[in-house]
């Protein structure tokens, strides 16, 4: 008799990011069979009704709703995946909390700083398991980086950089707004490239290599005015399509932040590099399987840059796939998370990062807003 408990899940959104979530519940069982708990898809709720039904069917859910409120007052739902627009996170989440539902997010986890300390106040308040899908943490390589780091062997850390690159908004007549480019519009998304891009090298970055002091930072809009997919009329575009940053970090290392969604060649070209006194590591989301590192204490001979290729069972999540050799892919990071969290909820341990950590990147985000506007160094306020 199996012993599995079951973990229901009611996924809000049914666009990209509710595709690679659905994915990743999809697969997990087959590919961790020593989980305890295995996630059933038991509804998913989105407003076009005319998508829901062959969105419910192509990945299993047994049920749907058109009203999210409907789906937290479930009782046959354990678990609330919140895949929806930026504005919407806050009151879902606060919601579902109150509601006694466990709660994964997509990040950013809120489109400013009042929502994030609303959000994580009222998981502390309910006590629920909570994650935010920061999944590039979950790709082996840069798990591997973090082992890596953590085994002290770049030595001490000078440099931190990173950069995020896009092009698909260069267009003078892309609309902003609506469904499929809410994220040009900066009253649901918050704000442009630093929530959606640099959130995530943020995330990466002070899992890495800790908090971030203080920052400096720019930004700018090239095109000022888009018409507005729900409205017709031509307004003011609010969202920032270029955003960089210098920091300090709480080691004493400095960092360097670039993204934009104008970098003509590239679709999503998101790299970071680490330098130590002793050795460098760096990563390229367009090689995922490889991590670079170069060791000083190398013979001259054949010092240089190595390229580790992350496929090998001792790697980080690795014995779950295939043999050495053979690649996965971006799609499996959702599955880790997916993993990572159903472990958390049998040995108690959060599953990070928590919204907790995550409002830690929101404040790095609000500082980088403000100064940006005041042309100044802005602390953070992180916690680490």
């Amino acid at each position: 008799m199996s012993t599995k408990k079951k973990l229901n899940i009611g996924l809000i959104g049914g666009g990209f990011m509710g595709r690679t979530h659905s994915n990743g519940y999809n697969r997990v069982a087959n590919f961790f069979p020593a989980l305890q708990y295995t996630p059933v898809l038991k509804a998913v709720c989105f407003r076009n009704e005319s998508k829901l039904k062959g969105f419910a069917e192509q990945w299993g859910y047994e049920s749907t709703e058109t009203d999210w409120r409907k789906m937290i007052k479930r009782n046959d739902i354990d678990a609330i995946d919140i895949c929806t627009p930026n504005d919407t996170h806050a009151e879902i989440a606060i919601a579902a909390a109150a509601a006694g539902k466990m709660i994964l997010c997509e990040k950013p986890l809120a489109r400013n700083l009042e929502e994030s300390q609303q959000m994580v106040d009222a998981i502390t308040k309910a006590g629920v398991a909570n994650t935010v899908w920061y999944n590039y943490r979950r790709l082996p390589a840069v798990t591997l980086a973090k082992q890596i780091i953590g085994s002290g062997k770049l030595g001490q850390i000078f440099h931190y950089r990173a950069n995020f690159l896009q092009d698909w908004t260069i267009n003078a007549s892309l609309p902003q707004g609506g469904e499929g480019l809410w994220r040009m519009d900066a009253a649901v998304a918050g704000s442009g490239v630093l929530g959606d891009l640099l959130s995530h090298c943020i995330d990466t970055a002070m899992w890495l290599n800790g908090g971030i002091k203080d920052v400096t930072a720019m930004s700018e809009t090239f095109i000022k005015e888009r018409m507005h997919q729900l409205t017709g009329k031509v307004e003011k575009v609010g969202i920032d399509d270029a955003c960089s940053f210098l920091c300090h970090f709480s080691n004493g290392s400095l960092g360097l932040f670039e993204s934009t969604r104008y970098a003509r060649g590239h679709k999503a070209l998101y790299t970071f590099e680490i330098n130590g006194a002793n050795a460098s590591i760096r990563w390229d989301l367009h090689d995922l399987n490889r991590l670079e590192y170069f060791d000083n204490s190398d013979e001259s001979i054949v010092k240089g840059w190595r390229s580790i290729h992350v496929t090998d069972g001792d790697q980080p999540y690795m014995n779950k796939w295939w043999v050495p050799g053979l690649g996965i892919g971006y799609e499996h990071s959702f599955v880790h998370q997916v993993a990572d969290f159903l472990e958390s909820l049998e040995t108690g341990k959060p599953c990070s990062p928590t919204f907790a950590e995550a409002h830690q990147t929101q404040l790095v985000c609000n500082a980088v807003q403000e100064s940006a506007k005041s042309g100044s160094w802005k602390n953070t306020g992180v916690s680490n």
